[in-house]
């Protein structure tokens, strides 16, 4: 893979705390714990932060604990809308709740945690958790962003209506936030869109097939962000989006494991670069390294507002910017 150049990516989710990453795969232990040869990857493709998603108590916990291992590491705190059940089981939700304001707190302290999440309704896999649970806890985390002063970091499958209607009550409890993933229809796009404060997240998963190629033509450019989802929503030779790629890295199964290559079916920060090209291709743009700063000054805009570069924003503001 030829270096990044001058290219500047911001990968907003890596599930880190997935076994995959520790090379168990379906519960066989195919290889070692890789994180440090995935991470070498990823900032070698021109990466320089990435968020790590936390998706219920334990998991944020350990985010935060992976975070802490690199400067350019950062999380997420909250519950995900399949796991909301774990309120209740805890036999005290609102103990469970003080915990993760304390853990937000904490990662806040350390200059780690940069959002409340990954946080909202998941209608495909109700049996998980059903509906009015995950909508009861769902709008409880709006509480923690509030608490906090967090930007909100979103899942929304299959449930666009709740979903934005618990947004639009709670629109004064959050100042923004990324609905991450996107794989909804143009309707549901439309939607997102209209809170001025939200911006949606691309992985592999947004741009399987031509349709999502034409939804995704439909976002304005300042308010996209890209991620991998990893270690899944990777971007498949059978997916529409395939032929902008440019990129690619050797990979091999995970039963041949090489620290060198990618593991075969794995996905890593690294191919977030996939996305960038992917982004660039359908909506018809040529200058990937402008796109890229777009996406860079986006994603620092919800969660690195210390780190707006005061030239970036200059040149933003003339219109010099893509559109």
């Amino acid at each position: 893979m030829a270096s990044s150049g001058s290219l500047r990516m911001i990968d907003i989710a890596v599930n880190f705390t997935d076994g995959m990453f520790r090379g168990i795969y379906n519960g066989k232990q195919y290889h070692a714990a890789d994180i440090a040869a995935v991470l070498s990857r990823a900032w070698s493709a021109g990466v320089d932060r990435i968020i790590v998603t936390g998706g219920s108590l334990e998991e944020s916990k350990e985010a935060l604990a992976i975070a802490e291992t690199d400067a350019r590491l950062f999380c997420t705190v909250g519950v995900h809308p399949t796991r909301c059940k774990e309120f209740d089981d805890s036999g005290d939700s609102e103990r469970h709740f003080q915990a993760l304001l304390s853990l937000a707190r904490e990662g806040v302290d350390k200059g780690k945690v940069v959002a409340v999440g990954e946080c909202g309704l998941d209608y495909d896999r109700l049996q998980f958790c059903p509906a009015e649970i995950q909508q009861k806890y769902f709008e409880k985390q709006f509480e923690l962003a509030h608490a906090m002063k967090l930007p909100m970091f979103l899942h929304m499958r299959a449930a666009a209506e709740d979903f934005c209607n618990i947004l639009e009550r709670n629109k004064h409890r959050f100042f923004s936030g990324v609905a991450h993933s996107f794989t909804g229809s143009a309707e549901d796009r439309d939607r997102l869109l209209s809170f001025d404060n939200l911006f949606i997240g691309l992985n592999g998963c947004s741009l399987r097939t031509a349709e999502n190629l034409e939804i995704v033509k439909g976002i304005p450019l300042d308010r996209l962000m890209i991620e991998t989802d990893s270690p899944y929503c990777e971007i498949k030779n059978t997916h529409a989006g395939i032929k902008y790629v440019q990129s690619s890295w050797q990979s091999k199964k995970k039963e041949k494991y090489d620290p060198e290559c990618i593991v075969k079916g794995r996905n890593e920060p690294c191919l977030v670069r996939q996305v960038l090209e992917v982004v660039a291709g359908c909506k018809g743009i040529a200058d990937i390294g402008q796109l890229g700063k777009t996406m860079y000054h986006n994603t620092c805009r919800v969660f690195f507002p210390q780190d707006l570069d005061s030239a970036a924003d200059a040149i933003l503001a003339s219109g010099q910017n893509i559109s």
